[in-house]
Order: structure tokens, then sequence, then C-alpha cells
């Protein structure tokens, strides 16, 4: 960051002896710089409190009344607004124990009274320097690591969309509205905002975690993409050994989240698919699949995402059976609460299930 004009670069000079101040004004107006006073660290203070005129330098004496140029320095460096303004003292204090404690209080440089013009000048002109090529350095590197932040947001976009396709590649293999992984998502995502309601969940319920839902739900049944053609499309019941190759779609799901993302930087949306698509089909009482979890050993997301998957499905037709009358829908979830879904998620479900979407309109 080049200063375009030496006048733009300010330097602030706090001593209680007004003739000390007076010399240093004008040596940094001879430099060409702006010369900011303050005759206590009260009156630097509040100068500083205005951005615009908040000084590239701070030249302090140490031995002042009220508050000295140590604690000076301290109150600086604890401020995130001045902690990285150079502090040189200008003190008579002069032993190595002052010297010490003025850099172990974070001073950049030590000047000795009575001080000499060139000594001023050219400690001024160094610490500028330090102070310009450090801010140039954290600019580029906030320039780089949004640059990185940007291509790491592009791949993992990319990753969704991949990962979507193939969701949508089962979805028009088993749904016939064509609308389930966003429906899904979509409900999932109202399910969770009105989670904010409930003071229970309220603290969970984050912008970051109702965005990761929805972009992670529609993820949930990714592992029948491994299930043979002939039990996904069966029209009818599915034998014992049919139900339980099903089954294994949460894990295969899960594992082939794991599979596609070795060996890349794990996200929240990354963390979220996998854990969805492997619990989906818990149920509250320890019953369901695939690891027999019960209450809140079951991943919140999952939960969320279990009651929003089987209230979308109940109303889309499959292959192998129509879809279920709303009425029938919401008694199966009602009466099911503490015993497959979670009895809070289904409280909050039955006050705002009509702003769902579902594969078709008989909610509407």
């Amino acid at each position: 960051m080049e200063f375009e004009k030496k006048k733009e670069v300010k330097i602030l000079v706090v001593d209680d002896v007004e003739v000390n101040v007076i010399i240093l004004e004008e040596i940094i107006q001879n430099m060409g710089y702006e010369p900011l006073a303050a005759t206590s660290v009260k009156e630097a203070l509040e100068l500083m409190q205005n951005e615009k005129i908040l000084p590239q330098i701070i030249l302090t004496d140490i031995s002042m009344p009220d508050i000295d140029g140590y604690e000076f320095c301290t109150i600086l460096k604890r401020d995130p607004y001045t902690k990285d303004i150079p502090v040189i003292f200008i003190s008579a204090m002069d032993s190595t124990a002052d010297r010490t404690k003025g850099f172990e209080l974070g001073a950049v440089d030590y000047i000795a009274k009575p001080f000499e013009r060139a000594e001023v000048e050219m400690r001024i002109d160094t610490h500028l320097k330090l102070y310009t090529l450090q801010r140039e350095l954290e600019e580029n590197n906030k320039r780089l690591s949004l640059v990185v932040t940007k291509q790491m947001e592009k791949l993992r976009i990319e990753q969704k969309n991949i990962m979507l396709a193939l969701a949508r590649l089962i979805e028009n293999k088993e749904c016939v509205s064509g609308n389930h992984h966003s429906n899904i998502a979509h409900n999932s995502r109202i399910l969770a905002q009105a989670m904010q309601m409930a003071p229970m969940h309220e603290h969970l319920m984050t912008e970051n975690f109702i965005d990761t839902i929805e972009s992670a739900a529609g993820l949930h049944d990714i592992g029948k993409i491994m299930i043979p053609d002939s039990i996904i499309l069966k029209k009818g019941p599915l034998t014992e050994e049919e139900s339980a190759i099903m089954k294994t779609h949460s894990e295969l799901g899960a594992q082939t989240l794991m599979d596609i993302y070795q060996g890349m930087e794990r996200n929240e949306f990354i963390d979220m698919a996998i854990e969805i698509a492997y619990h989906h089909h818990e149920n509250w009482d320890g019953t369901g699949y695939p690891k027999q979890l019960t209450g809140l050993d079951i991943p919140l997301s999952a939960r969320i995402v279990r009651v929003a998957d089987v209230f979308e499905s109940m109303l889309s037709e499959r292959a192998y059976r129509k879809a279920y009358p709303l009425e029938e829908v919401l008694r199966f979830i009602e009466n099911g609460a503490g015993v497959v879904f979670d009895p809070e998620i289904v409280n909050i479900f039955l006050k705002i299930y009509r702003n769902f979407r579902v594969g078709c309109d008989c909610c509407k």
C-alpha cells in the first residue's frame, strides 16, 4: 500500500513537554509528513477516535502524568483498531531495563533524549517503510486468500452439482413427480427455519446450518444408485431379501460420498451430506437402520430430513403404489412422534407443513 503523497502520512507526537512537541512537529513537517500533536495520552486517544486522522506512526514520551507511555502502548496494542501502528518511544529513560520493557509492550524502536534530528528522521523513515511493506503484505495476503476462497467455493459448487445430478438419476427412476430431491431440500430448509423458534434448537439453527441442510438434504438417497433396478423399480412389495438389500442404500450412500471426497478438504456440506445419507432412516425409538441409534444420538440434520422425506415420499407416487391422502400422511407422522420421529420436530412440522412442496398439489 504505497502512499501517493507524503502529506497522506500522519505522525502523532505525544509529549507533555511543549518544546519537545514543537521540535518534533517541525522535523515531521520538514520531512513532508503531517504532524499530529497531543500533550497527554487522554488527548491522543481522543484524537485517534476519528478514523480519518489515524496516524501511521506514533512517537511518544514515557514519563507523563496520569497515563504514562508504557500504559499508552499497552492500550494501543490491545485495541484491534490501533494495534498495528508502530510505536517509537522518545524518552530520557533509556536504560537497558527501560528499553526492554518498551519492546516487550510492543514498541518498535527507542530514541533517547536529547534526540538528534538526523536520528529521528532515519527512524521515522525506516519504520514507515516497514509499516507500509507490512500493510502491502497483508493486503496481498487478503487478495490471495480471496482468490483461493473463490476457487475453493467454485470447486465445492461443482462437486455439489455432480452429486445432485447423481441424485436426480435415482429420482428419475424412482419418483414419478421428478421433484423429490428438490422438494426434500426445500422442505428441510423450511423445517429448519421454523425450528429457530423452538428454545431447544434455536441456538443450533444458524443461517449456515439452514443453508447447508438445504444443499445436503437432496443427497439423502444417493446410495440407491448402487441398488439394482430390479429392486428399485419393482411393482409390488419387496421380499425379505430385497428389503435387506434396499436398506443398504444408507451405508452405501455415506460410503459413496466419503469415497468421492477422499483426500479433499472436508466442509460442513460434505459432513452433513454424509450424516444425512447414513442416518435418515434411523427411528427415534432405535428400531431404524443402519445403526439403530435412538433419540438425540441421531444427528439433528438426519432427524429433520427423516420427517421431510417421509412426508414428501408418502404424498408422491411410486412404481409400487399410489400416493397416500394428505390426512393419512399427517396422521402417520403425528402418531410416529416419539417412535419414528423426533417429537419436537413433529410438533413444529404440524404447524408449518402447508409451506412444504410435494410432488403433487394435494396439500397446497
